[in-house]
């Protein structure tokens, strides 16, 4: 079966990984600092929080916002349910604005709609969380025009897009956000096994992240309410989390930037050949704003189903019949059971719920090699055309 998505680890992974086992430290000590600058100075933030997922910095970017009770965050319905439950976490109350449908990223004209009819309303939003789907980036510039005019801050979910650049420029710079997410799970652009990262210009947004990754803990003598008794002393001063990275992972994410823009550069290699090969078929590929350079973590194609003589769900199947690990990404969040018990239904999002209806994922990975790549378009087109 070839996946849709699957890390690369090199020897030089695996020796980055030995050496912390061989050192003095696995959890909290130099090899995450490391790490974090070697993110941030890529992308040209000035922080940057390594922690153990993306949603665990999802969460600490909420509440170092001021999230909470009262509050809404909005965000797209079309992303895995962390976009949305960091919100929950904190309290919040959790609203969605539907889909650009050619870029598949939450519609800032959508947005703007929605934000006039809940200015009259008193309900804006404390919150909004524009998601880059598959690499592609949101139309950051418009969301921060907008972010300016209502008030509201910016978490940027770019989960799929380190590598990728917004206006020329790497996503994750925070230039039109408070705060951009990364994450670091395996079928990923690059792996920390599992892990994450948030990043920010603001340095009280960033100690205050510091904080909530750990405990809420602190040895920093100008934050404690009194004289350190000693130097073993620490003072909790918030109520935070264990969500802390280990050495192991920092490493194995250190030595993997090494090769991010090749990674990068290849997922366009792949993308631009699907886009040749897949052209003669009834399909919809991926647009590309001309804006933007994605980090290509996912390929998706849309099915024109009055063009196709199955169903979108025999599709899917008879291409895993076939040996080729597609998957869908995602299911509408407002559709799922625990959201619609709050009152969403089928129908609120019609961008979202037609895309789901249509779109498959097909394998885009870095070691992906041409042969892998034609065995998939051969099956698609066996099955398209059967």
């Amino acid at each position: 079966m070839i996946p849709y998505g699957r890390q690369d680890i090199t020897q030089a992974d695996i020796d980055a990984v030995v050496g912390v086992l061989q050192s003095d430290f696995l959890t909290q000590g130099p090899m995450v600092p490391r790490f974090e600058q070697s993110v941030a100075r890529h992308v040209g933030a000035e922080h940057a929080l390594a922690v153990n997922s993306a949603t665990s910095a999802l969460h600490i970017a909420c509440l170092a916002l001021g999230l909470g009770p009262g509050d809404l965050l909005w965000t797209s319905p079309i992303t895995f349910v962390a976009s949305a439950n960091c919100g929950l976490y904190c309290g919040a109350q959790i609203d969605f604005v539907d889909i650009d449908p050619r870029t598949y990223n939450l519609c800032p004209q959508a947005l703007e709609r929605k934000l006039e009819q809940a200015e009259r309303e008193g309900r804006l939003p404390k919150v909004v969380v524009p998601v880059h789907l598959c690499g592609q980036p949101c139309d950051m510039q418009a969301v921060h025009a907008l972010a300016q005019r209502f008030g509201f801050k910016v978490i940027e979910d770019a989960s799929h897009a380190i590598g990728g650049k917004y206006q020329g420029d790497f996503i994750g710079n925070c230039r039109y956000s408070d705060i951009t997410v990364f994450s670091f799970h395996p079928v990923k652009i690059i792996t920390t096994a599992e892990g994450g990262m948030a990043l920010t210009n603001n340095v009280e947004l960033a100690n205050k992240m510091a904080l909530l990754r750990s405990h809420g803990i602190t040895r920093d003598p100008t934050l404690m309410t009194h004289e350190s008794d000693g130097p073993w002393y620490y003072q909790q001063v918030d109520l935070g989390f264990n969500y802390r990275m280990t050495e192991l992972q920092a490493a194995l994410g250190v030595s993997q930037m090494e090769r991010l823009d090749e990674y990068v550069a290849r997922r366009h290699q792949l993308a631009r050949r699907y886009d040749e090969l897949l052209a003669e078929l009834p399909i919809t590929r991926p647009w590309q704003h001309p804006d933007s350079y994605s980090g290509l973590h996912l390929y998706v194609i849309r099915l024109q189903l009055s063009r196709v003589q199955k169903t979108h769900r025999q599709v899917f199947e008879m291409l895993r019949e076939q040996g080729v690990g597609v998957n869908l990404h995602y299911i509408p969040v407002h559709t799922q059971p625990f959201y619609q018990r709050m009152g969403f239904k089928a129908g609120d999002f019609p961008y979202a719920e037609t895309y789901y209806s249509e779109a498959i994922s097909l394998p885009m990975f870095q070691r992906m090699t041409y042969e892998q790549q034609d065995q998939v378009v051969a099956a698609l087109y066996k099955v398209l055309s059967a």
